[in-house]
Protein backbone atom coordinates (compact mmCIF):
# COMPACT_ATOMS: atom_id res chain seq x y z
CA UNK A 1 0.00 0.00 0.00
CA UNK A 2 1.37 3.37 -1.15
CA UNK A 3 0.05 7.46 -1.51
CA UNK A 4 0.09 8.55 -5.14
CA UNK A 5 -1.13 11.38 -6.70
CA UNK A 6 -1.41 9.42 -10.30
CA UNK A 7 -4.27 8.02 -11.56
CA UNK A 8 -1.76 5.69 -13.01
CA UNK A 9 0.61 5.30 -9.69
CA UNK A 10 4.45 5.41 -10.87
CA UNK A 11 4.96 1.33 -9.81
CA UNK A 12 2.57 0.74 -13.40
CA UNK A 13 3.79 3.04 -15.48
CA UNK A 14 7.52 3.95 -17.22
CA UNK A 15 6.92 7.65 -17.63
CA UNK A 16 8.87 9.71 -15.85
CA UNK A 17 7.91 13.08 -16.06
CA UNK A 18 8.02 14.21 -12.14
CA UNK A 19 5.36 15.42 -10.51
CA UNK A 20 6.84 18.38 -8.67
CA UNK A 21 9.55 20.50 -8.44
CA UNK A 22 11.91 21.99 -5.36
CA UNK A 23 13.68 24.93 -6.29
CA UNK A 24 17.16 26.11 -5.11
CA UNK A 25 17.68 29.76 -5.61
CA UNK A 26 20.82 31.74 -4.68
CA UNK A 27 19.87 35.03 -5.49
CA UNK A 28 21.99 36.74 -7.66
CA UNK A 29 22.80 40.37 -6.60
CA UNK A 30 22.82 39.63 -2.56
CA UNK A 31 24.42 35.68 -3.13
CA UNK A 32 21.99 34.50 -0.66
CA UNK A 33 20.31 30.85 -0.61
CA UNK A 34 16.62 31.59 -0.32
CA UNK A 35 14.78 28.83 1.74
CA UNK A 36 11.18 29.37 3.11
CA UNK A 37 9.79 28.43 6.60
CA UNK A 38 6.62 26.78 5.49
CA UNK A 39 4.00 25.55 8.16
CA UNK A 40 3.16 21.87 7.78
CA UNK A 41 0.03 20.51 9.17
CA UNK A 42 1.41 16.70 9.10
CA UNK A 43 4.32 18.00 11.21
CA UNK A 44 2.22 20.35 13.49
CA UNK A 45 4.64 22.96 12.96
CA UNK A 46 7.01 24.71 10.94
CA UNK A 47 9.36 23.17 8.49
CA UNK A 48 12.55 24.88 6.70
CA UNK A 49 12.46 23.88 3.26
CA UNK A 50 13.17 25.16 -0.20
CA UNK A 51 9.97 26.76 -2.53
CA UNK A 52 8.15 23.80 -4.15
CA UNK A 53 5.12 22.54 -5.80
CA UNK A 54 2.87 20.58 -8.38
CA UNK A 55 3.98 20.36 -12.56
CA UNK A 56 0.93 21.25 -14.01
CA UNK A 57 -0.62 19.14 -16.78
CA UNK A 58 1.21 19.98 -20.19
CA UNK A 59 3.70 22.24 -18.09
CA UNK A 60 7.70 21.82 -18.54
CA UNK A 61 9.76 21.38 -14.70
CA UNK A 62 11.36 24.78 -15.61
CA UNK A 63 8.23 26.16 -16.18
CA UNK A 64 6.94 25.03 -13.06
CA UNK A 65 10.21 26.32 -10.71
CA UNK A 66 9.66 29.80 -12.41
CA UNK A 67 5.57 30.38 -11.57
CA UNK A 68 6.17 28.30 -8.06
CA UNK A 69 9.45 30.45 -7.22
CA UNK A 70 7.03 33.47 -7.74
CA UNK A 71 4.32 32.32 -6.22
CA UNK A 72 5.59 31.30 -2.88
CA UNK A 73 8.64 34.02 -2.54
CA UNK A 74 8.13 36.59 -5.06
CA UNK A 75 11.29 36.27 -6.73
CA UNK A 76 12.22 35.45 -10.54
CA UNK A 77 14.21 32.80 -11.55
CA UNK A 78 16.73 34.26 -13.99
CA UNK A 79 18.92 31.24 -14.77
CA UNK A 80 19.30 27.56 -14.71
CA UNK A 81 21.99 26.06 -13.03
CA UNK A 82 21.30 22.57 -13.42
CA UNK A 83 18.46 20.02 -13.08
CA UNK A 84 17.77 16.78 -12.07
CA UNK A 85 16.32 14.04 -13.23
CA UNK A 86 13.09 12.82 -11.66
CA UNK A 87 13.93 11.41 -8.01
CA UNK A 88 11.95 10.31 -5.16
CA UNK A 89 12.66 11.56 -1.50
CA UNK A 90 10.20 8.76 0.37
CA UNK A 91 10.14 6.14 -1.99
CA UNK A 92 8.33 3.41 0.87
CA UNK A 93 5.90 5.66 1.46
CA UNK A 94 4.90 7.28 -2.07
CA UNK A 95 5.81 7.02 -5.64
CA UNK A 96 5.81 11.09 -6.06
CA UNK A 97 8.61 12.16 -8.05
CA UNK A 98 10.19 15.62 -7.44
CA UNK A 99 13.07 17.22 -10.16
CA UNK A 100 15.39 19.58 -8.44
CA UNK A 101 16.08 22.84 -10.51
CA UNK A 102 19.01 24.76 -9.46
CA UNK A 103 19.29 28.31 -10.03
CA UNK A 104 19.92 32.00 -9.67
CA UNK A 105 16.86 34.46 -9.07
CA UNK A 106 16.17 38.38 -8.44
CA UNK A 107 14.04 40.43 -7.03
CA UNK A 108 12.97 41.43 -3.42
CA UNK A 109 10.96 38.79 -1.34
CA UNK A 110 7.32 38.91 -1.07
CA UNK A 111 4.62 36.41 -0.38
CA UNK A 112 1.91 38.44 -1.60
CA UNK A 113 0.85 35.14 -4.54
CA UNK A 114 0.91 32.89 -1.91
CA UNK A 115 -2.54 31.09 -1.13
CA UNK A 116 -4.70 31.49 1.49
CA UNK A 117 -3.83 28.01 2.83
CA UNK A 118 0.12 29.24 2.95
CA UNK A 119 2.06 30.18 5.78
CA UNK A 120 5.54 30.92 4.31
CA UNK A 121 8.13 33.16 5.59
CA UNK A 122 10.84 33.99 2.66
CA UNK A 123 14.56 33.47 4.28
CA UNK A 124 17.95 34.61 2.67
CA UNK A 125 20.80 33.05 4.26
CA UNK A 126 24.44 33.79 4.02
CA UNK A 127 26.91 30.23 4.92
CA UNK A 128 27.47 31.04 8.17
CA UNK A 129 23.60 31.93 8.99
CA UNK A 130 22.90 28.44 7.09
CA UNK A 131 25.41 26.87 9.48
CA UNK A 132 23.60 28.98 12.29
CA UNK A 133 20.14 27.25 11.45
CA UNK A 134 21.76 23.87 10.89
CA UNK A 135 23.03 24.17 14.54
CA UNK A 136 19.73 25.23 16.28
CA UNK A 137 17.98 22.45 18.10
CA UNK A 138 14.65 21.73 17.85
CA UNK A 139 14.13 23.22 14.17
CA UNK A 140 12.52 20.63 11.54
CA UNK A 141 13.82 20.32 7.78
CA UNK A 142 12.67 18.83 4.88
CA UNK A 143 15.83 16.18 3.44
CA UNK A 144 16.92 17.81 0.47
CA UNK A 145 17.23 21.22 2.38
CA UNK A 146 19.37 19.60 5.27
CA UNK A 147 21.52 18.50 2.39
CA UNK A 148 21.66 21.21 0.32
CA UNK A 149 22.13 23.41 3.40
CA UNK A 150 25.18 21.63 4.95
CA UNK A 151 27.00 21.45 1.80
CA UNK A 152 26.00 25.38 1.28
CA UNK A 153 27.26 26.05 4.64
CA UNK A 154 30.30 24.01 4.13
CA UNK A 155 31.56 25.81 0.35
CA UNK A 156 29.38 28.43 -0.13
CA UNK A 157 28.43 26.43 -3.22
CA UNK A 158 24.71 25.24 -4.67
Amino acid sequence: MFASRSEDPQAFKTDTTPDAVVIVPLHRDKQRLVIIKEFRVPLGGYQYGFPAGLVDRGEKSVEAATRELWEETGLTLVKVLRQSPPVYSSSGMTDESITLIYGECRGEPSTLANEASEDIEVIMLSTGEAAGLLNTPGLKFDVKTWIILSTFAATGKI
